[in-house]
């Protein structure tokens, strides 16, 4: 059996692994070194390492792992949105057309407003739900690259990659896919015909929310060459011992997700039957507006829901009442939390909208500690 056939649980232990060596550690230990002993060798010469900006053996044992899951080759970089940025700017300059989605992270529309549109690249914002039709219609002619969020962060949306890779790839744009939401157990982004994978790492991938860190695959080599370059001009690399975390941690991550999916499940069912709480949403419930295409595209449920309260002192009140739910950003750690969205000021959303993130706490404790929060409010 090859490793590409082994259970999600054993490729996220063995993913980057190369053959025992007897004696030597069974799980790499970071290597902390900036420059490296040259000796008589000039640099990048010989496979020797010479600067960590370039080359560092422990984001090379990272980035294995990484890209054994996504199905290419992994660059890292020291954060999620470090990512987004290489994955844009070492693909487009000056005059050149990008499709984003308008319903996406919000950083992502920061980046594209503030630092896109000044150097002169053209922005296009077309929802989730719409892209797909977009597509159909010929509006990514003259795109030089077209980024998509499946499952869009926070709404959840979810739009058809096979079908927009091949329209793309029709009009000669590159499909990059931030994966963030669904990680790369979840689903794979490159598998469906994008050029690139994207996610930031921060989350569910590593999941315990101490670390910075994100990634782009890809299995074509003259954009990794690029993007590795882009990566080396402007030092966006993250440091060895997240990277070591981040590889330590993911090793966990299906045990983590199916946790996290069980909870969620349970949890949108809790929420669906408040009389104080309207527009649940998870991608796997039946009913859901992307319960069908979700089925369809993706391998695995993850434990990010979202659902709307009156009102922000609704949102205070729940947080009040619970002793298992916090009030913090990111999604996908061990703990679980909710995240009032309009607070940050940059999603189209109602003041009472909330992003949950499910943990891997007991089930039946989440949905009594939910379950009482929720009462005092009726």
């Amino acid at each position: 059996m090859s490793s590409s056939d082994w259970g999600d649980g054993t490729r996220s232990v063995r993913a980057g692994e190369g053959a025992p060596v007897p004696g030597a550690p069974l799980r790499p230990s970071p290597v902390f070194a900036a420059p490296f002993h040259l000796g008589d060798l000039p640099p990048r010469t010989g496979g020797a390492d010479a600067y960590a900006r370039t080359e560092q053996p422990t984001l090379r044992d990272f980035e294995a792992a990484v890209g054994d899951l996504d199905g290419g080759r992994c660059l890292s970089f020291a954060t999620g949105m470090a990512a987004i940025s290489a994955a844009v700017l070492a693909c487009v300059g000056a005059g050149d057309r990008i499709v984003l989605p308008s319903d996406g992270y919000y950083t992502t529309r920061l980046l594209a407003a503030d630092e896109l549109e000044r150097f002169g690249v053209r922005v296009d914002y077309v929802a989730t739900t719409e892209i797909e039709a977009v597509a159909a219609a010929g509006g990514l002619e003259g795109a030089r690259l077209v980024l998509l969020e499946t499952p869009s962060n926070p709404q959840l949306d979810v739009c058809d990659i096979a079908v927009v890779a091949r329209a793309a790839r029709a009009a000669g744009a590159l499909l990059a896919v931030d994966n963030t939401t669904a990680t790369p157990l979840g689903q794979r982004p490159l598998a469906l015909g994008a050029h690139l994978t994207v996610g930031s790492d921060t989350k569910a991938l590593t999941g315990h929310s101490d670390l910075l860190l994100g990634h782009v695959s890809t299995t074509d080599d003259d954009l990794y060459a690029r993007i590795q370059g882009w990566r080396n001009h402007t030092g966006n690399t993250p440091g060895p011992f997240e990277a070591w975390l981040g590889h330590r941690s993911m090793s966990t991550l299906d045990l983590r997700l199916a946790r996290q999916a069980a909870n969620a499940a349970a949890v949108a069912e809790v929420l669906a039957g408040s009389s104080v709480v309207s527009g649940v949403r998870w991608p796997w419930r039946a009913g859901d507006p992307s319960f069908e295409l979700a089925s369809r595209q993706m391998l695995r449920p993850n434990g990010v829901l979202s659902a709307e309260l009156p009102d922000e002192a609704a949102v205070a009140k729940l947080l009040a009442g619970s002793r298992l739910w916090a009030a913090a950003t990111s999604f996908g750690g061990v703990h679980s939390t909710l995240d009032r969205r309009a607070q940050w000021g940059g999603d189209a959303v109602a003041p009472g909208f909330v992003r949950f993130s499910c943990g891997i706490e007991d089930t039946d404790d989440l949905v009594a500690d939910l379950s009482v929060a929720l009462a005092a409010l009726d």
